[in-house]
C-alpha cells in the first residue's frame, strides 16, 4: 500500500523538473517523403534552438544540416514551408540569410541564391521541365511594407524572376502532375488566410510565365486552402464556404464538395506548408477530422464520397497526425498523444498497425502523476457556450488538507485564432504534478469549431475571449474544483493580450503572466508585419477600440502582480509593448517582473531560456500567492515586492 503525504497544493514536489522540459527534447514538424527517404525538421532548444533537417531511410536517422544551419523561412515571420525534396536535390532556407541552399545526393551543401537580407523564400514545388523552383517570395523595403508574390528560381544560376504578383499574400504554389498548370492561394488586406482567399489555377506558357488566370473557389468571406493535385485534371482543396473547412474537388465537371460534414477539417493556416490531408492514389485521400478528443484520420474516396475512419484500436492512443504523407503503403504523421510527447510516427494502410519512428524526447512521466485533459463545455455570461480543457493536480502519495481547493492556471493560447488541444503538454504537466489545477479554453474566436465560432470574436477581441476565460472560472468555482481566491492567467502574443486585458477588465484573476503579449494597440497596429497589420481591422472592428481596449491606457484598473517575459528580436510583438507594460505598472507601484532574452523573437527556442521562464512563472505565482514552492528556485527580482505581503 502506498503512503500518502498531506502537502498543500501548489507545494507538492514533482518528477517534472524545469530542466526535464528540455533535456533532449527537439520539436517536430514539417514531414516530407522522396524516393524512399521520410524528411524533417527537428527545432533543438540544446542548440540554441538550430532547426535541423533530418532524413530518415532504412531505419537509420543522419542530419543533413550541420551547424550552423539552421533551417527556418521568415516569410510572413511566422514561416513554415523552409524546405522541399526533390529529384534534383534538397533545398532549404537558411535562417541567417534567408538565402535558399541546395543539398546533393552526396550530401554537399551549396548556395543557390545570393538575394541580399531583404528576400525571403517559402512554400516550393519542383518544376523539373523549366528547372526551376516555384515559390513564395517576400521582398523588404526600408521605406514600405514588403511586397509578396510567386517567383521562380532558376536551379543552374539562382536567378529569380516574378511569376505573379498584385495581391497582398501568396500561398501554396502546386504544380500538376503533368507540368501544364499551377495553382495557387492569393489574398489581400484586410482579410487574414481564414477569413477569405481565392484559388486560382493559371497555364504555364511557353515562355514559362503564367497565362489565363482564373479563380475557381473563394473570396472576401470564403476560406480556401491546401489545394492538391490528384490527377491532371483534378485538384483538392479545403473551403469553408459551408461554416467548416470541408474537402471539395474541382474537374472537369466543376467543382462539388466530396463530403458535407458539420466538422473542421483543417486548422488555421499560420504558417506555410500546413498540411491535413495527404493523397493516396488517383481515388482515395486521407483527411484528418476535427473533434474535442483530437483528430482522426479518414480514408476518403473522392468519387464515392464514402469515408473509412483509420482510428482503429491500434491506432486510438494518438490524438493528432500533423504533416501527414503516405510513403511506402504506410501513413506517416507527426503524432500527439495523451501521455506522452509527440513523435514522427507510421500506421499500415493495409493492417491498421502503428510504430514510432522518432520520439520527441522529454520525461517519462509516471502514469500516477499524469493529469488527463477533461474536455468541458460551459456557459457563457450571453447565452452561448465556450469550450476548454480541464487538467486537475495530479500526484500519486501526495493529497492536500482536507477542504482545500487547489489554485487554477488559466491559459488563454496565441493567435487568437488558434486552438488548443489535448495532447500531452510538459508545460501544463509542470504545473498540475506541484498541485495546481490548469484550465486551457478555446474561448470563442478559436478554430476547430466552425466559421461562425471563430468569426465570433470579431469586432470583439478584449471582450469576448476575456469573458470565456473569466466564465470557464467561474464555472470551475461553483463545481468546487478549484480556489477562486487564487487564480492567475497567462498568454503568449494574442493570448499575453487576452491576459492584460483580463487583468484590466475583471477581478477574478489575481495574478498574470504576459509572454510578448499586448499593451498598446495602436503602437501594435503601427510596429507589427504586414502579415497581421490589418488582423485588427477585423478583431477590433472600430478604430476607437485601439485605446479603448488597450490595456495600458487603462491602468487605473490594474491592480494585481505581472510578469512580463519578452524576446529582444521580436517582429510581430515588439519589445516596446512588454517595455511599456512594466515600466507603467512599476511606476504605479504594482509588483511587476520583467525579463527580455536576447536574440529571442516571437517565441522562445534555446533550452536556457525556456528552462529561466518556467522556473521565473512559477516562483513568481507562489509568491503571489504565498506559496513555499518544493523546488530550489533561482533568484527573482520583483519590483514593488514589498506590495506581495498585503496581497
Amino acid at each position: 500500500m502506498t503512503s500518502t503525504s498531506t502537502v498543500p497544493y501548489g507545494s507538492w514536489p514533482s518528477p517534472i523538473s524545469p530542466e526535464a522540459l528540455v533535456a533532449g527534447v527537439v520539436s517536430l514538424s514539417g514531414l516530407r517523403t522522396r524516393a524512399g527517404t521520410l524528411y524533417w525538421l527537428e527545432g533543438r532548444p540544446e542548440e540554441g534552438g538550430r532547426t535541423v533537417l533530418v532524413a530518415f531511410e532504412a531505419g537509420i536517422r543522419r542530419d543533413l544540416t550541420p551547424a550552423p544551419f539552421n533551417v527556418r523561412s521568415r516569410v510572413h515571420e511566422y514561416g513554415g514551408g523552409a524546405f522541399t525534396a526533390t529529384d534534383r536535390g534538397l533545398f532549404f532556407v537558411n535562417f541567417t540569410d534567408q538565402d535558399l541552399y541546395r543539398i546533393d545526393t552526396d550530401g554537399d551543401i551549396q548556395r543557390l541564391t545570393d538575394s541580399g537580407a531583404g528576400v525571403r523564400f517559402a512554400d516550393f514545388v519542383l518544376d523539373p521541365a523549366r528547372n526551376r523552383l516555384i515559390t513564395v517570395v517576400e521582398a523588404h523595403h526600408p521605406d514600405r511594407e514588403p511586397d509578396n508574390c510567386l517567383g521562380a528560381i532558376d536551379l543552374d544560376n539562382g536567378v529569380l524572376t516574378t511569376l505573379a504578383g498584385g495581391h497582398d499574400f501568396y500561398a501554396s504554389p502546386r504544380l500538376s502532375p503533368d507540368g501544364g498548370r499551377l495553382a495557387f492561394v492569393a489574398w489581400d488586406h484586410p482579410n487574414m488566410p481564414w477569413d477569405g482567399t481565392m484559388l486560382n489555377i493559371a497555364d504555364i506558357g511557353a515562355d514559362g510565365g503564367l497565362t489565363r488566370v482564373h479563380t475557381i473557389a473563394g473570396g472576401a468571406a470564403e476560406s480556401v486552402q491546401q489545394p492538391l493535385w490528384q490527377t491532371d485534371e483534378a485538384l483538392l482543396f479545403l473551403s469553408d464556404l459551408n461554416g467548416f473547412w470541408n474537402l471539395y474537388r474541382f474537374d472537369a465537371g466543376g467543382t462539388y464538395c466530396v463530403l458535407e460534414d458539420g466538422a473542421e477539417y483543417a486548422g488555421p493556416p499560420w504558417m506555410f506548408d500546413s498540411r491535413s490531408m495527404a493523397l493516396v492514389d488517383v481515388d482515395h485521400v486521407i483527411v484528418l477530422r476535427q473533434g474535442d478528443g483530437g483528430e482522426e484520420p479518414v480514408l476518403l474516396n473522392t468519387r464515392t464520397s464514402l469515408g473509412t475512419s483509420l482510428s482503429g484500436a491500434s491506432a486510438s492512443h494518438w490524438l493528432s497526425y500533423g504533416s501527414p504523407v503516405v510513403h511506402d503503403g504506410d501513413l506517416c504523421f507527426v503524432g500527439t498523444s495523451p501521455d506522452r510527447t509527440p513523435a514522427i510516427a507510421s500506421m499500415s494502410l493495409r493492417t491498421g498497425t502503428t510504430g514510432v519512428l522518432r520520439t520527441a524526447g522529454g520525461p517519462e512521466i509516471p502514469d500516477d502523476c499524469l493529469s488527463a485533459a477533461e474536455a468541458v463545455t460551459f456557459p457563457t455570461r450571453d447565452g452561448a457556450r465556450a469550450h476548454a480543457y480541464f487538467y486537475p493536480p495530479v500526484n500519486d502519495g501526495l493529497e492536500a488538507p482536507a477542504g482545500e481547493r487547489p489554485p487554477l492556471l488559466v491559459l488563454s493560447h496565441g493567435g487568437p485564432t488558434a486552438a488548443t488541444d489535448p495532447g500531452l503538454s510538459l508545460g501544463i504537466q509542470f504545473y498540475t504534478s506541484r498541485g495546481w489545477a490548469v484550465l486551457d479554453v478555446n474561448y470563442r474566436g478559436s478554430s476547430g469549431y466552425g466559421r461562425a465560432y471563430r468569426k465570433a470574436l470579431d469586432g470583439h477581441w478584449g471582450i469576448l475571449d476575456v469573458t470565456d476565460c473569466e466564465d470557464g472560472v467561474r464555472y470551475l468555482v461553483s463545481n468546487g474544483r478549484v480556489d477562486g481566491s487564487r487564480i492567475a492567467i497567462r498568454g503568449g502574443s494574442a493570448g499575453g493580450y487576452t491576459t492584460l486585458a483580463a487583468l484590466t477588465t475583471t477581478s477574478t484573476f489575481r495574478a498574470g503572466a504576459s509572454h510578448y503579449g499586448i499593451g498598446d494597440l495602436t503602437a501594435l497596429a503601427s510596429d507589427t508585419h504586414k502579415f497581421e497589420s490589418r488582423y485588427l481591422d477585423g478583431l477590433l472592428g472600430e478604430e476607437a477600440a485601439l485605446v479603448d481596449r488597450s490595456p495600458i491606457h487603462h491602468l487605473d484598473r490594474f491592480n494585481c502582480p505581472v510578469i512580463f517575459f519578452q524576446g529582444s528580436e521580436d517582429r510581430v510583438v515588439p519589445p516596446n509593448q512588454s517595455q511599456a507594460m512594466a515600466e507603467a505598472l512599476r511606476h504605479k507601484g504594482i509588483p511587476v517582473a520583467y525579463l527580455e532574452f536576447a536574440g529571442e523573437g516571437h517565441g522562445f527556442r534555446d533550452a536556457d531560456n525556456i528552462i529561466r521562464t518556467i522556473q521565473s512563472e512559477y516562483a513568481f505565482f507562489s509568491r503571489v500567492f504565498h506559496i513555499e514552492p518544493a523546488d530550489a528556485l533561482p533568484a527573482l527580482v520583483i519590483d514593488n515586492e514589498e506590495k506581495l505581503a498585503s496581497q
